[in-house]
């Protein structure tokens, strides 16, 4: 699958990240397992997470773990935890980040001796999340004291790698069906590009079953009929929730594994937290974590291995005698060491009424690297919006800025309060806030807003109402690369 480092004694090096809580428990439990299986790897521990904060970086990682990833290319990686007061962002998030490991893959399938609603369904999904961009950019501003916003950043190259990431995964699992979850009917351009991107692509797979549904209609569906789906592609924060409801169906975070991948680096996470109340206490649920080591296995081409472990796994839940207490309760729990125990003893059984699933490496996409993935033919400034703060009301403000615009190139077509237009006025009964956008067009469509015009303007502006912030409206091949508010036509 990649150019992995091999030691000396001939075994794969793999970045090990114990993380925080509960996480060197079930990292144990894995490790252990592996080394059972003879799976040709090697060890090389580093830290992330809480104690990394803790030592003032920020970042929480520190330099010789990021030193070892780049070397290893693979990880496998504990729950870490934030302390409140410390660090800037996640330092899953920023794991994530650094190695633009841009695709999460989630999958959710019944097991046997976990009871849950749904058991008997046939439940055998996987969600397929875009893992870097969307809100999860973590670009947010307060435009006043009241009001926040956040941006939205999806990218063509980023959807287009997600949307074949998915169609490739399922060819690599023997899979029949492909679904786009996005909510394109109201975000057209951020969600939207993913509905678009995925039916572009899904012309190159003519052998999968492909279709799009409105992400609310997807958590419904789920819930209905969750047996429909086979994998699911969506976007960063759409695929949070979904893969968090999909864990909900076949027993929970327990038995949630995940892997982050990309063209470079591939991290293997339980999706559950540190939960740091149940550290030290021998009764975590570890299959998340050692089936997270069973996706690792696979993309270090180890299949035999993986299936070794995976067929233990499921064998132990058949035979229920060593359960967790989240399965059995407290009385009847074997612990996670007895659990683990009993999964080595059962390394080479296979399941009885599991359906066995063949994979394939997965064929990665590899996109031309330029940053100008998409270039546009023609392009047009056709406008600007500036984002203005005032505790007057909708009126005074169109007159003052419609003045403002007299015997300049430009004309205000309109102002919104909270992505609803407001002036003109209209009968709009909006609770209206201090931060208002202000959409100022060409007077002449076919001509060309320069910068200094849009300086002269926002000085103008400045003398009369304080701003936040600029966005520049621009046509990219005669089609606008913005939308337009509520009630504007």
């Amino acid at each position: 699958m990649g150019n992995f480092h091999v030691t000396e004694s001939g075994k794969t090096l793999v970045t090990l990240i114990p993380g925080d809580g509960i996480g060197p428990e079930v990292v144990d439990s894995t490790v252990r397992i592996i080394e059972a299986t003879g799976a040709p790897i090697e060890w090389e521990e580093r830290h992330a997470g809480e104690r990394v904060f803790l030592e003032g970086l920020p970042s929480g990682v520190r330099q010789d773990t990021i030193d070892s990833i780049r070397k290893t290319r693979v990880v496998l990686k504990g729950p870490l935890g934030t302390p409140v007061g410390y660090g800037e962002k996640s330092a899953n998030v920023t794991l994530r980040k650094l190695f633009e490991t841009y695709g999460n893959i989630r999958p959710a399938r019944e097991y046997p001796g976990v009871k849950t609603p749904y058991s008997g369904r046939g439940i055998d999904l996987v969600v397929v999340r875009e893992n870097v961009e969307d809100l999860y950019a973590g670009i947010e501003y307060m435009l006043t004291p009241g009001v926040a916003q956040g941006l939205k950043l999806i990218s063509r190259k980023g959807t287009e790698k997600i949307v074949r990431l998915a169609f490739e995964l399922a060819r690599a699992e023997g899979r029949e069906s492909v679904v786009a979850m996005s909510k394109a009917n109201i975000m057209k351009m951020t969600e939207g590009m993913l509905q678009r991107e995925f039916v572009e692509a899904a012309k190159e797979y003519p052998d999968l079953e492909t279709w799009h549904v409105i992400v609310d209609n997807a958590a419904h569906q789920l819930v209905k009929l969750p047996e429909q789906y086979s994998v699911l592609v969506t976007t960063n924060m759409n695929g949070d929730i979904l893969s968090d409801l999909s864990s909900a169906l076949i027993g929970g975070l327990g038995f949630a594994p995940s892997a982050n991948i990309g063209n470079d680096v591939f991290i293997a996470e339980a999706v559950h937290g540190s939960a740091p109340k149940y550290a030290g206490k021998n009764v975590i649920n570890p299959t998340a974590m050692i089936l997270s080591g069973v996706m690792m296995l696979r993309h270090l081409g180890m299949f035999e291995e993986a299936a070794l472990m995976e067929n233990a796994v499921i064998a132990t839940l058949e035979e229920g005698k060593a359960m967790t207490r989240d399965v059995v309760g407290d009385e009847k729990q074997a612990g996670t060491i007895g659990y683990t125990d009993e999964i080595i003893k059962n390394l080479g059984k296979k399941p009885q009424d599991w359906k066995i699933r063949e994979y394939k490496p997965i064929k990665l996409p590899q996109l031309p690297a330029a940053p100008d993935y998409v270039k546009a033919t023609t392009r047009q400034v056709c406008g600007v919006d500036i984002f203005i703060e005032s505790d007057s009301d909708k009126i005074s403000i169109g007159q003052s800025l419609e003045k403002i615009a007299e015997g300049r190139e430009v004309f205000l077509k309109m102002v919104d309060s909270r992505g609803t237009m407001v002036y003109p006025p209209n009968d709009v009964l909006t609770d209206n806030v201090d931060a208002w956008r202000a959409r100022f067009m060409l007077r002449d469509d076919a001509g060309e807003l320069s910068d200094a015009q849009l300086i002269d303007l926002l000085q103008a502006v400045a003398q009369v109402h304080g701003w936040s912030h600029v966005e520049k409206l621009q046509r990219f091949d005669g089609e606008d690369g913005f939308t337009k508010a509520q009630g504007e036509d």
